[in-house]
């Protein structure tokens, strides 16, 4: 891939949603201007067909823009539905007494007049016990089971919270133990062709536990891929068990959604803060999901709340913002990634850096690493320098860098596309290509400098700190201070 250093303000990553609004890869290529770093595949909705074509046009876009992108599938995972109603649509009213069968071709009433549901989990009945709840429709119905049959071939619920339901609609069991596997075939399957693919990141729904995300990375292993896994953080039991999931993943989400369903709505927000400053200790890139600029969706500006969610999500130190509908269903999806950007640049400025430059006992870098990012960070600062420069054969020390939030633009280099693709989630990284033959320090500064110096991004008297990861072509970390010159470089 070319090298072409984009221009990009804001270090917040965006991450958008494919769809039929953004299905041609002339429109992925608006969005990578627009300031997307990663596109986001929904395997819930598709078949390997259509993932290959939004696969293509992304990577179609990428090499028109120049500039390495990422690719995250996100797995379906369990999500339980309802079974087909009868008309589509059903209005359950309050106090009013409704069933879960396990029976898919039951009729929609019983002999005593009760309206009849089905779901697309077979053990749903079985599972139930007298006083759980059920939520529908995104958390609006509410349903509470009050009688199991003997047999156990149904399960009687009050509804608490009336509402209209409709056929194929999610239903969340908040704190009911479910056996179901966080992996079903489908997803075992996708996660193979993703990983034969080359897709970058694969999203795991509805993580519990672990041992969940060591399983998704031996299929990775098995087909002999670098996708990394993000765990969604949505369930109660993810909650309970967050260390060892976030030690156990690479990356992670807040996926808003199902969290404010299966636990407390009310909490999502303090949720949201506790994950991420968990990811950040963890040197664990986060993302927030779910709702951010959802009036998008059909209108062209954002509502003031939405602006302050974003808002709030940088300052609580996400790396990147999602969106989901805006950008595959929206009709303005250009207009609201470039209302991400704005929103971003906005609030950059009032990240505070002291807050993240710590140096982490739970960090999974080496200690040299970690106390030579950190140092880097504050030398940067200090010499006023215009870039700092991370050549890294991995990315992990642009991540490293990444974490400390530095203020200074921090451009990730190397030789590996899969590398750069994978550093296009990481705050603050500009991904850049490095020529294959170029392993020297002084080789590779000369490099950036006489490319920015065309591009108007530096100019005499700017200084650049570079640091060379222990895995470029060394065995040691080196830190190294450039100063431009009209006709040369002289080194600090």
């Amino acid at each position: 891939m070319q090298s072409n250093a984009i221009h990009r303000p804001s270090r917040t990553k965006i991450v958008a949603t494919l769809g039929p609004a953004s299905n041609s890869s002339e429109m992925v290529l608006k969005l990578i201007l627009a300031g997307v770093d990663i596109f986001r595949i929904n395997a819930a909705h598709g078949t390997a067909e259509t993932f290959a074509v939004m696969l293509q046009n992304v990577r179609q876009a990428e090499k028109n823009a120049g500039v390495p992108i990422g690719v995250l599938m996100d797995l379906g995972g369990p999500k339980i539905r309802l079974g087909k109603l009868p008309g589509d649509e059903l209005t359950l009213n309050e106090n009013e007494a409704v069933r879960f069968s396990n029976l898919v071709n039951e009729a929609r009433k019983s002999a005593a007049g009760i309206p009849i549901l089905t779901s697309t989990y077979e053990p749903l009945v079985e599972e139930l016990a007298v006083g759980d709840r059920i939520l529908l429709a995104d958390g609006t119905v509410e349903l509470r089971v009050t009688e199991k049959s003997p047999r156990g071939d149904w399960a009687e619920c009050l509804v608490v919270q009336p509402g209209t339901i409709r056929s194929r609609q999610g239903v969340n069991l908040p704190g009911v133990k479910l056996s179901v596997p966080a992996m079903l075939e489908v997803d075992r399957a996708n996660a193979a062709w993703a990983v034969q693919n080359g897709v970058n990141f694969l999203g795991l729904s509805f993580v519990r536990h672990a041992s969940e995300i060591h399983d998704l990375k031996n299929i990775i292993q098995e087909n002999g891929g670098g996708t990394q896994v993000v765990a969604k953080i949505e369930k109660p039991e993810a909650v309970e068990n967050l260390v060892e999931i976030v030690e156990a993943t690479d990356a992670v989400m807040v996926a808003r959604g199902d969290l404010g369903v299966e636990t407390d709505i009310a909490n999502v927000p303090v949720l949201q803060k506790e994950i991420i400053s968990i990811c950040h200790h963890y040197r664990k890139p986060v993302i927030v999901a779910t709702q951010m600029l959802e009036s998008m969706t059909h209108h062209n500006l954002p509502t003031r709340a939405e602006v302050a969610d974003v808002a709030n999500a940088i300052l609580d130190g996400a790396d990147a913002c999602m969106l989901s509908g805006e950008s595959a269903v929206g009709e303005y999806p250009v207009e609201t990634v470039q209302m991400m950007h704005r929103i971003a640049m906005g609030t950059e400025d009032y990240v505070r850096s002291e807050d993240y430059a710590f140096i982490s006992e739970n960090s999974p870098f080496d200690p040299i690493l970690e106390a030579t990012a950190h140092s880097v960070c504050e030398l940067a600062e200090n010499v006023q320098a215009k870039y700092i420069l991370a050549a890294t054969g991995t990315g992990g020390t642009a991540l490293c860098l990444s974490t400390n939030r530095c203020p200074v633009p921090i451009l990730g280099l190397s030789h590996s596309l899969e590398s750069l693709r994978r550093m296009s989630l990481y705050w603050g990284v500009l991904p850049m290509t490095l020529p294959e033959e170029m392993q020297d320090p002084t080789e590779i500064m000369r490099y950036v400098i006489t490319l920015f110096q065309k591009q108007g991004f530096l100019t005499p008297g700017d200084r650049v700190v570079l640091l060379t990861g222990q895995n470029l072509d060394s065995c040691h970390n080196a830190i190294v201070v450039y100063e431009v010159e009209k006709t040369s470089l002289r080194i600090g």
